[in-house]
């Protein structure tokens, strides 16, 4: 017991050696270890939290908009769990916090050479998840070019997956200085347009059948809102056809694979076209040729296609 007695005394005084002084406090094996301690137990908290909040509002009726607003809730209490950890495990490592006044100069400094990008795209993220301008789950179109699905917004960036699965981290500032489309927004439909043409002299009634029965034939068009009609508009007379745009509402589901909306609405619309012998033109020019006569003079000859 005696020798026990001793390995625990020595174990404690070999924790109390002093590493390194700082700002009037001494920070000991012991300090560094009750910090580890203490922000593991932060980050499990931390965790456990968000994913409370998150599971709480996949578990509500409405899972469109409360689970967006679980997902805010509960990384902006992480972040909170997060910034009172910390002062918390520098308060159980014996420091003295306003001894770090000491050091805000350097600090500083550190910001405006090196930081600054990613304290901007930290505060562009809890701006983002404070105003819930942007959603897990929305759809945005960039001016960068991105284009895909909002997976998560992060402390530094926003993970956005295009329909190729393809994860693209796009800094959070991006969606705050920048043009951001959020094609999801508000409402849950959004309307498409698939531009075509048919040869000169085509009956115009009989397009638009046919781009109404083609529309008819896709999933995820919207044909039972009063207000919002699948329709076909005559917009311009081309050099070669008659430029008709097919306008349909579709439904969120559709709208999240845009590309994949517009090569499903122009199959159907060329078996249509095609099932009323309805032609799609190919372009025409006019060929002019000079050729030469007996005396050397060119004479014009003219061909068309």
């Amino acid at each position: 017991m005696e020798t026990l007695a001793q390995m625990i005394s020595s174990i404690r005084e070999f924790l109390r050696v002093p590493l390194v002084a700082f700002g009037g406090s001494t920070i000991t094996l012991s300090a560094v270890f009750n910090v580890l301690v203490t922000m593991l137990v932060v980050w499990l908290l931390a965790h456990w939290s968000e994913r409370a909040f998150v599971r709480a509002a996949r578990r509500a009726e409405a899972v469109g908009a409360v689970a967006a607003i679980g997902y805010t809730v509960g990384r902006l209490t992480r972040y909170a769990i997060w910034i009172i950890g910390v002062l918390v495990a520098l308060q159980v490592a014996g420091l003295n916090l306003s001894s770090f006044a000491l050091i805000g100069g350097a600090v500083g400094i550190g910001l405006g050479f090196g930081l600054q990008n990613i304290v901007s795209n930290f505060v562009s993220g809890v701006i983002l998840l404070l105003e819930r301008s942007l959603k897990q789950g929305d759809f945005v179109d960039l001016q960068s070019g991105v284009r895909g699905q909002v997976r998560e917004i992060a402390l530094r960036f926003t993970r956005v997956t295009t329909n190729d699965e393809v994860d693209i981290l796009v800094p959070n500032s991006e969606f705050v200085n920048g043009r951001v489309v959020n094609w999801t927004f508000g409402e849950a439909s959004r309307r498409l347009r698939v531009p075509f043409g048919v040869a000169y002299g085509t009956d115009k009634k009989l397009v638009r059948e046919a781009a109404l029965a083609a529309a008819a034939r896709v999933d995820g068009v919207v044909n039972d809102h009063p207000l919002r009609h699948t329709d076909c508009w005559l917009v311009a007379f081309g050099e070669s056809s008659l430029n008709f745009e097919l306008l349909v509402w579709v439904d969120r589901p559709r709208l999240m694979s845009p590309a994949n909306t517009q090569a499903k609405l122009l199959w159907a619309l060329d078996d249509e076209l095609a099932a009323r012998s309805i032609e799609i033109p190919f372009p025409q020019r006019d060929l002019h040729i000079r050729t030469g006569d007996l005396h050397g003079r060119a004479a014009p000859y003219s061909a068309s296609p």
